[in-house]
């Protein structure tokens, strides 16, 4: 497998063939509704990379993209951060490489804190964040958890709620 960075010239073909691979339970959890196909809007936002705002990073396996994670930042020190693995690679170490690689990108971006919302089915996802991001913090709201994790540990102040949370596991 081969991990790497996208631009505004690689990531329609990877955007492309990624959604393809999702089933229809795949591409729900990954929008958080039904997506039976990219609207021109949606895709034009997710080829928009340009590793200042919008980063990211694809998986090929034989130089075939099998899964992209990404971040947009939401202000000078956050982002937030969406994984896709097409079905036939999910739970093959894909989405972990990915997401390593995906903090690697964010780190040399100055990005502070990664953040998104989960569905709460989506148990891949949920145990994917708790192996490959250690304390990240969840917390369920109405419909979504939401994770929330430092980039910088060292500096980070790690208050007894984080440490609760992170033993919960929710």
């Amino acid at each position: 497998m081969r991990v790497t960075e996208l631009n505004r010239d690689t990531a329609p073909e990877a955007v492309d063939a990624v959604f393809a691979g999702l089933s229809a339970r795949s591409r729900y959890l990954r929008f958080h509704s039904p997506t039976p196909r990219l609207t021109a809007s949606a895709r034009r936002v997710l080829v928009d990379v340009d590793g200042e705002r919008h980063a990211a990073v694809c998986a090929r396996i034989g130089g075939d993209p099998v899964g992209i994670a990404r971040l947009i930042k939401t202000g000078e020190c956050g982002a937030e951060i969406a994984v896709a693995v097409i079905d036939l690679w999910q739970r093959r170490g894909v989405g972990r490489r990915l997401l390593e690689e995906l903090t690697a990108v964010a780190a040399r971006m100055d990005i502070a804190t990664l953040h998104g919302d989960v569905l709460p089915d989506n148990e891949g996802m949920l145990a994917l964040v708790r192996k490959v991001l250690p304390g990240v913090r969840l917390t369920r709201e109405i419909d979504t958890i939401q994770l929330s994790y430092p980039l910088a540990w060292v500096t980070a102040e790690i208050t007894d709620a984080d440490l609760v949370a992170s033993l919960q596991g929710l």
